[in-house]
This record gives structure tokens, sequence and C-alpha cells, in this order.
């Protein structure tokens, strides 16, 4: 196992005056300075308020240069805490969010869901599931280990994409007990179309996922993981739902992700190429590998949330895959 990453911590300097005020003249006013830092406050605001993506087309629009990273506007206050209203229900919901130096997006992400469900009255714990190895990314393999590291407080799970936001509050995070619940299905996901797809948002009981054995742990890089989840639960005996009655279609997500900003790893190594079309029968809760380096309590924003930094392990012998090496 390689090293973790090394993480680097601003500090502010000491006390004592600032050297700059030492250059002024002894009879200088501080009050143009005020107001010439109020007047510079006001124009930064505005001119975020204006360029953030929010309130801009959306993806494959034209009113955003193609190189450069979509901005998040500044989200709304965080409705408080009162979950302990019997309104809220019985479940709890662990929000399962696979991670990986997509910060822009994590800023945007956790205050408007924290927001989204409150509205809704779904108890919920956001958990961001950090990959921090050296390693080729592993979205399964962090969600087995957020389902692990959950704890007993939560009964259900959403498999949920840092960068897909629900827009149409009718869209239901309730507790899936039916069977698996696809919230963000084929006919209203703003790229993905296909009959079989389960991915962006699934929501699951936890009873169900251990009925699954979780998620193969052979998928190190992007995509295919879900295709294989959804025969993973086609042969668990179970049926996916999807929402009805949305008549918002295509815009019923914002898709955050910028591809010219932030390329995937989809290349494909070696037997990877095989590989990826083949049911693992063996693998998922059982056998995945990991540590967790750290597990911090945060808030974004007002919004709360847990962050794992997680180690994962590859045995090379089975995914030579798992390294560009």
């Amino acid at each position: 196992m390689g090293p973790a990453r090394r993480r680097v911590a601003l500090r502010l300097g000491g006390g004592g005056s600032p050297p700059l005020l030492g250059l002024l003249p002894g009879r200088f006013s501080v009050y143009p300075l005020f107001f010439l830092a109020l007047l510079l406050g006001f124009a930064s605001l505005l001119w975020l308020q204006l360029s953030c993506s929010g309130e801009g087309p959306g993806p494959g629009g034209g009113g955003q240069s193609r190189g450069s990273p979509r901005q998040p506007c500044p989200p709304q206050a965080p409705l408080p805490p009162v979950e302990d209203e019997p309104s809220w229900g019985p479940h709890r919901l662990a929000l399962l969010v696979p991670f990986r130096e997509r910060f822009e997006e994590l800023l945007a992400f956790v205050p408007y869901m924290h927001r989204f469900l409150s509205k809704k009255r779904i108890r919920h714990h956001i958990f961001i599931l950090n990959q921090v190895d050296h390693f080729r990314f592993n979205r399964a393999s962090l969600i087995n280990v957020g389902f692990l590291e959950s704890g007993n407080d939560t009964d259900y799970i959403a498999m949920h994409d840092v960068d897909l936001l629900p827009l149409n509050e009718q869209l239901d995070y309730g507790f899936p007990e039916a069977g698996p619940f696809h919230v963000a299905s084929p006919e209203l996901h703003p790229l993905y179309h296909y009959k079989t797809y389960v991915g962006g948002i699934l929501l699951l009981t936890k009873q169900h996922y251990e009925m699954c054995n979780g998620m193969s742990n052979r998928f190190w890089g992007w995509g295919r993981e879900d295709d294989e989840f959804y025969r993973r639960i086609k042969g668990a005996g179970l049926q996916v739902r999807r929402p009805s009655g949305i008549t918002t279609g295509y815009e019923t997500f914002q898709h955050l992700h910028d591809p010219a900003w932030r390329k995937r790893d989809q290349k494909r190594i070696a037997a990877q190429k095989q590989e990826q079309f083949k049911v693992d029968r063996e693998g998922g809760l059982n056998n995945v590998r990991y540590r967790i380096e750290s597990r911090t309590a945060l808030s974004v924003a007002g919004a709360p949330c847990t962050v794992l930094n997680i180690l994962l392990d590859c045995d090379a012998s089975e995914t030579p895959w798992c390294t560009f090496g």
C-alpha cells in the first residue's frame, strides 16, 4: 500500500500589527479603506452571482466556455435540524457519495442535498467516501465501504453521484420497502437512457443490498459497475422500481460534471476489456479490502456530513488493471 497523500494546512500568522499599516502616513484615515473594502466585497458577490452555473444554461448550453469549470451558485441557508419531529418518519437514509478530488462539486452537493432531503422530511446522514490511495478510482468498492461504515442508525442507502442534483421535489427518496428504487431513471437522467441503467441515484434497503452481496470490487476506472449490479439485483430476485408521474423529463436533474474540465478514467487495460462484461459471482461486501485513514465530521455551509478517507487495497493477481502500471 502506498503512502497516503500529504495534506497541506494553511495557517494564519501570529499577533501584532500588520506590516502594511506601518507604511501608511501617521494621519492617514482608515475610513476610505473601509468603504473601499465594502465596495469590493459587494462587487465580488455580484460577480459570483452572475457567473455561477445555477442561473446559466444546463449541460450542453452555449453560455459558458468549454474549457472552464462550472461554478456552483452559493447555496441557500440549510434548514434547521428538526429530525426529532414525528412527521419525519421512522427510517433514516445513509447517503453514500463516492468521491475523489471533485471539491467544487462537493461544495454545491452537500448543502443542496441536505436542504432537499430536509424539506421532504427525510432523516439522513451524508457520507463522503473519499478515496485517498494511489489506485484507480473504484466507485463500487467505495459504496461497499460506505455501507459497512454507515452504522446501525441508518436502515437504507442511496448510492448517489456527487455531480447529480435533483431539481424536482416530487422525486421520492423515501424508504424503498418494495425493492430497489432508481431515482435517476433512464426516462429522467440527462445522459443515460438505456433500460437496464441503474446508476446515478439508486435507493436500497440495507437488507436488499446484503442480498446482492453489495457491488463487485473488480471495476477500477470509470463505468460498467452499475450494469453488473443490475444483474446482481435480478439474480437476488428483486425488481427495480422507478419514478412515475414526473413530467420534467431530462430537466429533472442538474448534471454538474464538465467533461472538458475533468476527464474520466475510461481506459481499459489488459484483460479488463473482457472482464468488464462478466458477472462477479464471488466478490462484493464479503471481500472488499480497505482501511479507514480518518473519519471527520464536517459542516459545509451549515450542512452536516461525514468524510471517510478510505484506502482501498488491490490484489494485482486478480485485477492487475487497478493501476496504470
